[in-house]
């Protein structure tokens, strides 16, 4: 049987989409592209937004689309917390939660046997870390691998304590026999993901610090480490300390913002001020040179006055980034912030959206321009159109350049030329 998976959401989603991949084809299923008609579709859901839940709904039609016959199940965050609502699609054949992923095949096997299923488990205090194994990555250079799950914070915006339940990390030694397994499969860079990846640790005497330090020393042949993100406040000086002492830990931190106003971010429950990001910042910055700092916003938050975004507009700019995420506000069912008065126009939050996204376009253009004649690190992942190769560097922007040889799932030294809008074109060295 032909089955696909569509992956919507997060690196962890992209993760476990690949271990559903991988354990559908060892029991003898064929993958093919979302785009054709298959025998089974898995919608690999999020709800995080608004937006991201209407994709998931569309993408459950669309499946339905290219075969009315399939068996079309949904997995994830959104079966999570919007079971009863998916209960009435006619469409959906099987539900699977958040703690019952590693069950998927024979769920599968089960409802195709004529059996009527809904794995979803409401009771999160039970959940423990699934481990959903995955032995090589469709995009070979650069692997995700999932440590941890669930989120204990709950921001008053956000649902994902809801959708994923507690914090959970899988054990040390596990991590470490998988990423040495990835690294064998031919994955020069390793990319540590999670719901919560900076609280790695916290329910089995570990920490996110002894993670990295553990694969750096015992993950062989293992050429870039990066983390997927990580909140201000678990940015310690030991991992700064770390990172400054091991190259192969990527010179890039994704490090949400979320607002730029103390008062917005008291309202979040982001237990931290602006005074303490702007200061870890500069710190980091003062330690790691060049170091590229990536962050999350959330604009249109409920009582988010013109002056307050304003003031977020300007911190921003202030501070610098090399590039933004910028989400407008979705209010959530469940969540503190969906109870708030004074909710922002859609009209305004789109606006806001667009400033700040060309806010970021100027300081990525601007912070890649400062690596013009310097050379830097590329791991190629293939060419494009022009017959150029392309690959990322350990600060996370996009280089080009061309060369003779194959080069592809290498690292190239390149001596950046110029800056294309947010692409750097160079000359291999």
């Amino acid at each position: 049987m032909k089955f696909s998976v569509i992956t919507l959401g997060c690196k962890v989603n992209a993760f476990e989409s690949e271990s559903y991949i991988q354990t559908l084809i060892n029991a003898g299923y064929i993958y093919v592209d979302s785009k054709e008609a298959a025998d089974i579709y898995i919608v690999n859901s999020c709800a995080v937004t608004n937006m991201a839940a209407n994709k998931t709904r569309q993408r459950i039609n669309q499946a339905h689309r290219n075969n009315p016959n399939a068996l079309i199940v949904v997995v994830g965050c959104y079966a999570q917390v919007e079971t009863d609502k998916l209960l009435e699609n006619e469409k959906i054949d099987l539900l699977v939660g958040s703690n019952r992923k590693g069950e998927l095949l024979p769920l599968i096997e089960q409802v195709l046997k004529g059996k009527s299923i809904v794995a979803v488990d409401k009771d999160q205090r039970n959940f423990d870390y699934e481990d959903l194994g995955v032995s090589s990555f469709s995009n070979q250079h650069r692997a995700f691998l999932k440590v941890q799950d669930g989120c204990d914070q709950f921001c008053s915006y956000c649902i994902i304590p809801f959708a994923r339940g507690k914090e959970r990390s899988q054990e040390l030694t596990k991590v470490i026999e998988n990423a040495q397994y990835l690294v064998r499969t031919g994955h020069k860079e390793i990319v540590l993901s999670g719901i919560h990846t900076g609280r790695y640790g916290s329910n089995i005497n570990s920490s996110l610090k002894e993670l990295m330090e553990t694969i750096l020393n015992q993950v062989t042949n293992l050429e870039r480490l990066r983390i997927s993100s990580i909140e201000i406040l678990e940015v310690s000086d030991e991992i700064i300390d770390l990172a400054k002492s091991n190259h192969k830990i990527a010179n890039h931190w994704h490090i949400p913002l979320q607002s730029g106003t103390d008062k917005t971010l008291k309202a979040m429950n982001r237990r931290y001020t602006t005074k303490e990001y702007q200061e870890k910042i500069k710190h980091i910055r003062k330690q790691l040179p060049n170091v590229s700092i990536s962050a999350d916003v959330i604009v249109g938050f409920p009582n988010e006055s013109e002056a307050d975004f304003q003031e977020t507009y300007d911190f921003i700019k202030n501070l610098g980034f090399s590039f933004l995420h910028v989400f407008p506000y979705s209010p959530k069912t469940t969540t503190v912030a969906e109870k708030l008065a004074n909710q922002v126009d859609g009209n305004v939050k789109k606006a806001r959206v667009s400033k700040l996204l060309a806010l970021s376009q100027t300081m990525k253009h601007d912070y890649i321009k400062t690596f013009i004649n310097k050379p830097v690190s590329v791991l190629v992942e293939g060419k494009d159109k022009e017959g150029y190769y392309k690959g990322y560097t350990s600060e996370y922007f996009e280089v080009r350049f061309k060369s003779k040889a194959d080069v592809k799932n290498k690292f190239i030294n390149v001596i950046v030329n110029e800056v294309r809008k947010d692409i750097a074109y160079g000359t291999a060295k």
